[in-house]
This record gives structure tokens, C-alpha cells and sequence, in this order.
């Protein structure tokens, strides 16, 4: 379990270190990142990418944090994340969807990812689905963007600030080597 661990944490490094190393804005990198997450709980799985990408373009965001912004749902997560989408847009717009059922019905969208598969679900599944979907946007966007950005400019404040230090020691060092004129 340790092992699977350390992945992960190795894997949210360099995602980290991709996201505020990339050479843009911090509101540039945050802007794509947020077109991401838009797409990422609005769109169905396969679409994503075909929206965001050229929204990106559009809005003048990153289109690495457009791509990867898209990740929240992916082929691990869409079966926890589609059908809690769908129960709350259910319960939303006054639908009587129980989770279960929810679950049975995207099985076959989930394992065909088709957008025929997707219409024989039933209309009020597919509302359903794009309300709860409008609802994670509107948490997820915003927050994706505004936590991008602070992580963005904390780190380049600290990369600012130890540049700043190593150059005042350096130039603290040379001073103390150099000759009085005696």
C-alpha cells in the first residue's frame, strides 16, 4: 500500500511542479485549468477534450492545463463521479432516480462510451446528469482556478525570494573576499 502511495505522491509532485513551472501567467495557467474543469464536469467522457482544447484557444488559457484540467473525470473516476452527478441533478430538478438505478443505467455508457448509448438511458437521466453537472462546474471551476493561480504565485514568490537570498549572500561573500585598498 506504501508503494501505491509514493506513486501518487511522486505523481501529484510532478503534476505540481507541470502546473506552476509552465512558462505563462499565473492567470494564463489558472484560466486553462479552469477551461479543464469546466469541460471535465460538464461534458461527457470522450468529449471533453474536443471542447476544451479549443476553448482554450478562444479564451487564452493553457492548453496543458486545459487538457489536464479535464482529468477529474476519467476511466477510474466516472463510476463514483457520474452517478453522485446524476443523483443530485435528479433531485435537482425534482426527479425520483435512485442511485441505484443511476449506477445500472450509466454501466452500459460507461463500458460502450457512446453518445447512443448515453440517449437510451432516458431523457430525464440525461437532464439529470447535465444539472448536476451544471453544479459541480459552478463549484469546481471557480475554485480550480483561484487555487491554480495561489499555487502559481506562492511558488514563484518563494523561487523570487531564495533567488533573491543566494544573490545577497553571493554578493555578500565576494565583498568580504575583496581587498581593502590598504
Amino acid at each position: 500500500m506504501s508503494e501505491k502511495m509514493s506513486y501518487l505522491r511522486r505523481s501529484l509532485r510532478r503534476l505540481y511542479y507541470k502546473v506552476v513551472r509552465e512558462k505563462a501567467s499565473p492567470e494564463y495557467i489558472a484560466r486553462g485549468w479552469a477551461i479543464g474543469m469546466f469541460f471535465g464536469c460538464f461534458s461527457p467522457f470522450g468529449a471533453q477534450l474536443i471542447f476544451s482544447i479549443p476553448c482554450a484557444f478562444l479564451l487564452k488559457g493553457s492548453k496543458i492545463g486545459a487538457t489536464f484540467g479535464t482529468l477529474l473525470t476519467n476511466q477510474f473516476t466516472i463510476f463514483f463521479i457520474y452517478p453522485l452527478q446524476c443523483y443530485v441533478g435528479s433531485k435537482l430538478i425534482g426527479g425520483n432516480l435512485s442511485y441505484h438505478e443511476i449506477e445500472v443505467a450509466l454501466k452500459g455508457v460507461l463500458e460502450h462510451q457512446s453518445f447512443q448509448e448515453l440517449w437510451k438511458i432516458g431523457q430525464e437521466l440525461c437532464i439529470a446528469f447535465f444539472t448536476g453537472g451544471a453544479l459541480l462546474t459552478a463549484i469546481m471551476t471557480p475554485l480550480t482556478y483561484f487555487v491554480v493561480l495561489r499555487m502559481i504565485r506562492e511558488y514563484r514568490a518563494r523561487r523570487a525570494a531564495a533567488a533573491a537570498r543566494k544573490k545577497k549572500n553571493a554578493e555578500a561573500s565576494s565583498a568580504s573576499k575583496t581587498p581593502s585598498g590598504h
